[in-house]
């Protein structure tokens, strides 16, 4: 086994397989992948420029997205350029060390954009039950720390993967059937006792996730009460609709999140490996790709900031 380092059982590499079953379409299936990061990055950068020129965005509500943007960038930049590499040029083999790292970043800003939306329904929250209130709540430092503690919660809660990843025994081979290093993905080609890796995974999805949701249902449960008790028909209208581009980000993130976290652990033997890669790929790149659009289109704010930028440019020409 030449791939072990010396007489451990630990790998030197790992050998990414792409998406097993699929090989002869993987230069088909990378130009969606491709064309959704682009325009992930160009929503996201473009939104983060928009919110720091314009000083009518320099609200809570717009910090909140705009860390949600860079969340996103972070997110998919973390697997997409290697996944490209793997489906166009067929460089699958990845250091171990490299493994553990591109692990521990997947899903440190997975847990980061959960964090990041239960955040963002606070601030819902607090802007329709606390109008009054809600600038000197939600002040630029509150807002700050807030985003530090849930970086830190998901530094915290994944750095143990790493350790429980590197210390298993690979007899069986380093070919990883995925496109990325995923925790269970790479533990479950050890020919060691995964249990432990599984429970704290679990744990760690209830810790973050779980946390996270009940958090986001809490707040909109008492928003709902709030808004039904609000008299005037506009009023309530315009509350709802301030929170329409939060519940479309968070159903675009937590359904493929979902399915994604239960197929990996209860319905391997029913659903294809390929499709639960695709879907894993796709957990990563869809919210980045879909917020900046759903934010652009449902938020009057943004949406008029951007026409009004495309009206400045059409009206100051580079004449050549």
């Amino acid at each position: 086994m030449s791939f072990l380092n010396g007489t451990s059982l630990t790998p030197s590499s790992f050998i990414l397989n792409g998406i097993p079953g699929l090989e002869e379409v993987h230069l088909w299936i990378s130009l969606p992948l491709c064309t959704m990061y682009t325009i992930a990055l160009t929503g996201n950068f473009g939104l983060m420029y928009l919110i720091y020129t314009e000083e009518s965005l320099h609200r809570p509500m717009y910090i909140f997205l705009a860390l949600l943007s860079f969340t996103d960038v972070l997110m998919c930049t973390s697997t997409l350029p290697n996944t490209l590499c793997i489906l166009w040029f067929n460089l699958k083999v990845i250091d171990f060390k490299a493994c553990l790292t591109q692990m521990f970043f997947v899903h440190t800003f997975t847990g980061m954009e959960s964090g990041v939306l239960m955040l963002m329904a606070l601030d819902r929250y607090v802007a329709i039950c606390y109008p009054l209130r809600y600038g000197t709540i939600l002040t630029n430092v509150v807002i700050a720390k807030a985003g530090l503690l849930t970086f830190l919660r998901g530094v915290m809660l994944v750095i143990p993967f790493t350790f429980l990843t590197k210390r298993l025994p690979y007899c069986r081979g380093n070919v990883i059937p995925h496109t990325y290093c995923d925790h269970m993905s790479v533990a479950k080609i050890s020919c060691g006792n995964v249990q432990v890796n599984a429970i704290y995974g679990l744990m760690v999805a209830l810790l973050i996730g779980g946390f996270d949701i009940l958090c986001i249902t809490i707040s909109y449960t008492m928003i709902l009460q709030a808004v039904v008790n609000l008299s005037s028909a506009d009023a309530r209208q315009k509350a709802f609709s301030t929170c329409t581009a939060h519940i479309c980000a968070i159903v675009i993130t937590y359904v493929p999140a979902f399915f994604t976290f239960f197929t990996h652990r209860f319905g391997r033997q029913t659903i294809p490996p390929h499709i639960h890669i695709i879907m894993a790929n796709l957990y990563l790149l869809m919210p980045p790709t879909m917020n900046p659009i759903v934010y652009g289109v449902k938020t009057k704010q943004i949406r008029e900031c951007v026409i009004r930028f495309l009206l400045k440019g059409k009206d100051n020409p580079h004449n050549i």
